[in-house]
């Protein structure tokens, strides 16, 4: 007993100096805290969602899911082969070129009317705070740092580590001219060291004026968030951007609920919806969408175009690895949506209807 109780006090120690390590950020206090506060969106000491979001489905226990993912039979979670990609040089796209460059899951760069946008990057290789546990697929991680220009506007959709990754924000810092992200996030980039005039951290429902002819509306999703033991002591949100020329839905993670429809009565027609599409399944699809919600979630928002994100980089459910794009590609096929399918690195013609994309993911074993 006394060894017992020895080893599970050395584990608490190790567990509890490790916690202290910066990557896991900083919870919300003092003035940031008092204004979550005020949030119509926070209560009984946490963010919540517009409708009851349960973490696991009724009928599924973590014990089981935990068993499943250890022994049940669950082929081609990771694909054999190097996932395929196209090395772009982002520091030399033409200035008046509308382009969207995808770096894999839920990381993205774009270039429209002239400002840079950057979203979500994780260009660390691992989506977990224990190194190596949750690592890119083969191929899928070609992009650093110092591939990246200047950033304008950096978006962050919450604050989970494979949406907001440690190691890039740090890398990142002396590129990036201003942050968007949602309430209580801020914190941890001030603690990574980026100034608070840098960081724009806002509730749903709001609107910012970035400059002529480009603003960002907050809008809900259905998820959660937290880093470490907290959970929910930030906000999950996803974004409008308008610019001159587009209008474009940044989707992060989400539930499918009625607030695509509401987002698609208000801002619609969306000319480019970025919305989730992988580590999915039916024990939590209220947190993440299956494929033929994704397509119902895209027909609520009234959008031109589909971009399906959260695939292709890291193994964080059971599906086989490209079951998501295959799955809502035949969807997309019958309800006559035009799907963007790049492969990491291929430059997305945001202003070309014509461009086609081929179903690369066929190719991969």
């Amino acid at each position: 007993m006394i060894i017992v109780i020895s080893i599970l006090a050395v584990l608490t120690l190790i567990t509890f100096l490790y916690m202290m390590h910066p990557k896991f950020g900083k919870a919300p206090e003092g003035n940031r805290l008092e204004l979550i506060k005020t949030s119509a969106n926070y209560s009984h000491g946490k963010f919540q969602n517009t409708h009851d979001t349960p973490t696991l489905t009724k009928g599924y226990s973590f014990g089981g899911i935990l068993y499943d993912q250890l022994f049940g039979n669950h082929p081609r979670r990771e694909p054999v082969d190097s996932i395929p990609s196209i090395k772009t040089d982002l520091h030399n796209l033409p200035p008046n070129a509308d382009v969207l460059i995808w770096f894999g899951h839920s990381s993205y760069f774009m270039q429209i009317d002239g400002k840079r946008f950057l979203v979500d990057p994780v260009f660390s290789g691992n989506a977990s705070p224990l190194p190596g546990t949750v690592s890119s697929f083969k191929g899928a991680n070609g992009y650093t740092v110092a591939d990246l220009p200047t950033i304008d506007y950096l978006f962050i959709s919450h604050d989970h580590y494979d949406h907001l990754d440690y190691e890039t924000i740090i890398a990142l810092k002396s590129k990036v001219k201003k942050v968007i992200c949602g309430l209580g996030v801020g914190g941890h980039f001030e603690r990574w060291g980026y100034p608070t005039d840098k960081i724009i951290e806002k509730d749903w429902n709001e609107t910012i004026v970035l400059e002529d002819g480009f603003k960002v509306y907050t809008t809900p999703a259905r998820h959660f968030s937290g880093r470490g033991f907290s959970k929910n002591n930030t906000l999950w949100l996803s974004y409008v951007l308008q610019t001159p020329s587009i209008k474009i839905y940044i989707g992060g993670d989400s539930g499918y609920d009625s607030h695509f429809a509401k987002i698609g009565e208000q801002y619609g027609p969306i000319d480019f919806a970025i919305l989730e599409n992988g580590q999915y399944n039916l024990a939590w699809e209220a947190i993440h969408m299956l494929p033929e919600q994704v397509l119902k979630a895209a027909q609520d928002l009234k959008t031109k175009k589909l971009f399906p994100v959260h695939s292709s980089k890291f193994k964080l459910a059971m599906h086989a690895w490209d079951e998501p794009l295959s799955k809502l590609s035949e969807l997309s096929k019958t309800a006559n949506l035009p799907l963007v399918t790049p492969m990491i690195g291929e430059i997305v013609n945001l202003n070309d209807d014509t461009q086609v994309f081929k179903e690369w993911w066929k190719d991969v074993n």
